[in-house]
């Protein structure tokens, strides 16, 4: 699938500041950048940072007092690997590739520890497979209101399962927390997603069975085969669309997804699911 995808952000800077961004389209298997661009409103000198594993791109910029202006646009061409979900199993922790075992244990905002009876008492018994994914998303739809405003940058998904409120990264952060509790590996994914409402920064989490990593998101606010990923972390403090020091004061944001072909149906279907390579 081809996306063209962009933000536009605005800032007004108080004082000397340094930006750490994600904004720009993950280089991965199964995402190819077709076109891109960066501009700078002054114009700066900006350093870019690829992580070799995850392909997440970060941006340092040193800004200067004043307002500062940065847009990115880009044509994206998106494969999604189409699977029946009654073939796809959890792996034992045994069998677990070491590089994904980081993605088991507790994080900052995934207290996997703290939530191990309750997701016992309400997955413990099902089958483990792409099914009890499944399940845990329709618990968090069903039991967690999405309502903005109702959580910040310190919520976490102990938070979130006690308040029952939360925007899109706590029901990423829930999830992720949920399937570790169940020895799942998960991580966290930020993007961003078509047909969503208000257009924004979009969280969702991915959860790592039989050979790859499988795409989840418990807020249904945007078709699967409709996520165009940012970044890849634990939670979202690896993935943060802006990390700024300094005095700074954000002005506005637009985030635009255009799909230049016919969205497939396939999402909602019971009989496939949305993957992603190694």
């Amino acid at each position: 699938m081809k996306f063209k995808v962009g933000c536009q952000l605005e800032y007004e800077v108080r004082d000397y500041s340094t930006f750490i961004f994600n904004i720009n389209v993950a280089k991965t298997r199964n995402q190819r950048i077709l076109e891109e661009s960066l501009k700078l409103d002054p114009h700066l000198y900006y350093e870019e940072y690829l992580n070799p594993v995850l392909g997440n791109r970060y941006l340092r910029i040193n800004v200067s007092s004043g307002t500062f202006c940065l847009s990115y646009q880009a044509l994206v061409d998106v494969i999604y690997e189409e699977t029946n979900p009654t073939t796809i199993h959890e792996v034992p922790i045994a069998q677990l590739p070491l590089e994904i075992l980081q993605y088991i244990y507790p994080s900052r905002y995934c207290q996997s520890d703290r939530l191990m009876r309750l997701a016992q008492s309400e997955f413990g018994y099902l089958l483990p497979d792409y099914s009890r994914i499944t399940a845990i998303c329709n618990w968090i739809y069903d039991n967690v209101i999405y309502l903005s405003g109702s959580s910040d940058q310190h919520t976490s998904a102990f938070d979130t399962v006690t308040e029952r409120a939360g925007v899109c990264r706590d029901f990423a952060h829930l999830g992720i927390a949920f399937c570790r509790a169940l020895n799942i590996p998960a991580r966290f994914s930020s993007g961003y997603a078509y047909k969503l409402q208000p257009p924004d920064f979009h969280a969702y989490f991915e959860a790592y069975l039989g050979d790859r990593w499988y795409l989840f998101d418990a807020t249904r606010l945007a078709p699967r085969n409709g996520l165009i990923k940012i970044g890849t972390g634990r939670d979202a403090a690896d993935t943060a669309f802006a990390t700024i020091f300094g005095d700074v004061e954000m002005t506005q944001m637009n985030v635009n997804v255009e799909c230049l072909e016919t969205l497939s149906d396939h999402d909602s279907s019971e009989y496939t699911t949305q993957a992603i390579s190694h």
